[in-house]
C-alpha cells in the first residue's frame, strides 16, 4: 500500500492558487443609476431607493463596490458568478428595459422576498452589515413593492 505524500499534495495545490491569481473576472463596473434605472421607470421614493443602494446594488445592478478579498482567487470568481447571477434575475439598473409583466412580477418578488428574509442573502449580510434589513425597512420595501405593483397595468395581448 502507497503512502500519501501530503508534501507533494500541498505543493500541488499552493502551485494552483497561485496560479488561479492570474485569472480575473470582468467586473461590474458600470453606471449603477442609468436612464433606464428604476428610479427613472417608477416611483421610488428617496428613503426606499437608500435601501435599494445599500442592500441591493452590488449584486442587482450594473455596478458592483467590490470588497478588497474580491481580488483573492477564486473568491473573486465566486463573487462574480453570485454577481452575474443576481443580474440575470433582477437589474434595476436595466428595470426600464423590462416588459411591463417582468416589471410587475419583479415587484412581486421583491415584496415576497423581503418579507420572506431570502433578500439579501445571509452570506451577504454576514459581511455587509450595513445590508441587513431591520423590520421598518422590509415593511417600507414590501409595501413600496406592493404599490407599485399595483399600479402596472399590463395590457391583455390581442389575437
Amino acid at each position: 500500500m502507497k503512502k500519501i505524500n501530503f508534501k507533494k499534495i500541498g505543493i500541488a495545490l499552493a502551485a494552483m492558487l497561485v496560479i488561479l491569481q492570474f485569472i480575473r473576472p470582468t467586473k461590474n463596473e458600470g453606471t449603477a443609476l442609468t436612464e433606464t434605472d428604476i428610479a427613472h421607470t417608477i416611483n421610488v421614493p428617496a428613503d426606499v431607493q437608500q435601501i435599494l443602494e445599500t442592500s441591493c446594488y452590488d449584486c442587482h445592478s450594473n455596478h458592483t463596490t467590490y470588497p478588497w478579498y474580491t481580488n483573492i482567487q477564486p473568491i473573486g470568481l465566486w463573487m462574480q458568478h453570485h454577481v452575474d447571477e443576481g443580474k440575470e434575475e433582477l437589474n434595476f439598473s436595466e428595470f426600464k428595459t423590462y416588459k411591463l409583466k417582468r416589471q410587475k412580477h419583479k415587484l412581486e418578488e421583491i415584496a415576497e422576498q423581503v418579507n420572506e428574509h431570502e433578500m439579501p442573502l445571509s452570506s451577504y449580510t454576514l459581511i455587509h452589515k450595513n445590508a441587513a434589513l431591520t423590520p421598518e425597512q422590509i415593511t417600507l420595501l414590501a409595501n413600496w413593492a406592493n404599490t407599485e405593483f399595483a399600479k402596472i397595468i399590463v395590457p391583455t395581448e390581442t389575437k
